[in-house]
């Protein structure tokens, strides 16, 4: 996968606020950036990197999707489910708010250079 400038700057930025970058075999068309068991899958597709879908929780080899049940808040991969305990919710919007923060400082840079 050849990245550009920008991509290579925006993972920089990644590592640097303590994400780790992996690769998941099924979903080899993204980026996958992970921190605290979070997962959020990165487009390359264009010059930018842009979230695909919403962020997961990893499970196994999967990410589990953040549903609401009639209990209340679970991940869920296929019949997989973890139930969202206050401290994963909590860890969950950190994590979604430092993907946007990080994605958003990419289109600050724009102008610069």
């Amino acid at each position: 996968m050849d990245l550009t400038a920008n991509q290579v700057a925006t993972l920089e930025r990644f590592l640097e606020a303590g994400f780790t970058l992996r690769t998941l075999d099924h979903l080899e068309r993204y980026l996958a950036v992970e921190k605290s068991g979070f997962v959020a899958l990165l487009d390359p597709s264009s010059d930018r990197l842009t979230l695909f879908g919403q962020v997961g929780y990893r499970m196994g080899k999967n990410i589990g999707m953040l549903v609401e049940r009639g209990a209340g808040k679970c991940f869920v991969w296929k019949n997989e489910s973890l139930p969202a305990s206050p401290e994963l919710l909590a860890g969950y919007e950190q994590f979604k708010s430092d993907v946007e923060r990080l994605l958003l400082e990419d289109r600050g840079l724009e102008g610069e250079g």
